[in-house]
């Protein structure tokens, strides 16, 4: 698909914006970006004129606009993400037979936007808007194994992050390290009866356009039922799963 220049260089400059910590010079826009300056300019006042960019005149520095609030303000009301992902849930349900949801993190708790039952199958606790410590949920989990460890270790800065449910899980960021360069390997998460006693999860991380995680996705099912083969065959479906969605976001797929 062909892009439009101009289209491009402001999705650019927006992008680089929303990744900063706060305003930047103009000059470190063109030279991070890869534009010309007198091009940078012409943006930046356009952006500013719609809103979308504020420019600071003391500071000699641009950030980011109302108008890119009210964007932001426009996709958590529309839900688009939970839209996209509901069908390849309910999907991985039928595949499955098993309850499946969608978690995306915040701080370092994973928050479930999406579950999926299936028929039979008792309620867990993984019911939208319930928050569970991320280090002990395989959504969580697949999310941290890839974030930068620098991110890792600000969300998990001493042992008293570390909140346990039933005893189990790591304690510690060592811990916590060596169970994630083992989700790396895998390729998706496990968690056993750390959430649940009884229930054991399987999850991967939905990617977006940079291969930043954005989601987990996740099924539940009591341990007992599934054997070793059993639970290979529920991580290939759930990480089948993972890369539709990031797909469908226009994300990266594994």
């Amino acid at each position: 698909m062909s892009q439009v220049p101009a289209a491009a260089q402001v999705l650019a400059v927006l992008r680089y914006l929303a990744a900063q910590a706060g305003p930047v010079p103009a000059a470190a826009i063109s030279r991070d970006v890869g534009l010309p300056r007198s091009t940078t300019y012409h943006l930046l006042d356009t952006l500013a004129a719609e809103g979308f960019v504020v420019h600071l005149p003391e500071e000699r520095r641009y950030g980011l606009g109302v108008s890119a609030f009210e964007l932001g303000s426009g996709y958590s009301r529309q839900a688009p993400f939970q839209r996209l992902a509901r069908v390849p849930l309910a999907r991985l349900v039928d595949r499955t037979g098993h309850n499946a949801h969608l978690a995306v993190l915040h701080g370092r708790e994973v928050l479930y936007v999406i579950e999926e039952r299936a028929p039979g199958r008792a309620p867990l606790v993984t019911e939208v808007g319930v928050r569970l410590p991320a280090h002990l949920t395989a959504s969580g989990r697949a999310v941290l194994a890839r974030l930068s460890p620098a991110h890792v270790r600000a969300l998990f800065p001493d042992p008293s992050a570390f909140v346990l449910r039933n005893g189990l899980g790591p304690r510690s960021l060592s811990a916590l390290r060596q169970l994630l360069v083992e989700v790396r390997r895998r390729g998706y998460a496990t968690e056993e009866g750390e959430v649940t006693a009884g229930f054991s999860s399987v999850a991967a991380a939905v990617l977006d356009h940079g291969a930043h995680p954005v989601a987990g996705v996740a099924v539940t099912f009591p341990g007992a039922e599934a054997d070793a083969a059993r639970r290979q065959e529920i991580a290939a479906e759930v990480a089948r799963t993972a890369r539709e969605l990031s797909r469908r976001i226009g994300g990266v797929a594994d």
